[in-house]
């Protein structure tokens, strides 16, 4: 067990890793890495869902998944007034193409853990 709990560190670390990545140095990847890193966002979060979250943290991980979802889709109002600043249109990319990087680290996460809660909820004791 504590094997696949150091797995999952390693899972969750290397998401947010490249998630940095594509979000802020996204300009310097080869164009054709970005569909691999893309797909590797999304086999971490799977991973990380299933080896990193115990029970005990599924209602917190769920409402911080939530909230991070929420900010990703309400960033715009955040972008239009970084545009209008010198240099803005480099720290809408970074931050824009981070956090897209991140939900796509955290949504399958979410995914398999909400998953994993309803079938705990649903399983007969």
């Amino acid at each position: 067990m504590k094997g696949e709990a150091k797995y999952g560190e390693w899972a969750f670390l290397g998401g947010i890793f490249i998630a940095v990545l594509l979000g802020i140095g996204a300009s310097f990847v080869p164009a054709d890495w970005i569909p691999l890193l893309w797909g590797m966002l999304a086999a971490l979060g799977i991973i990380a869902g299933f080896m990193n979250i115990t029970e005990k943290e599924v209602n917190s991980f769920l409402i911080a998944t939530i909230a991070l979802l929420a900010v990703a889709n309400s960033i715009v109002p955040i972008e239009v007034v970084l545009k209008s600043v010198p240099a803005g249109d480099v720290i809408v990319a970074a931050i824009s193409g981070f956090m897209s990087a991140l939900v796509a680290f955290i949504g399958p996460a979410g995914f398999i853990v909400a998953i994993k809660a309803i079938y705990e909820l649903g399983k007969s004791e």
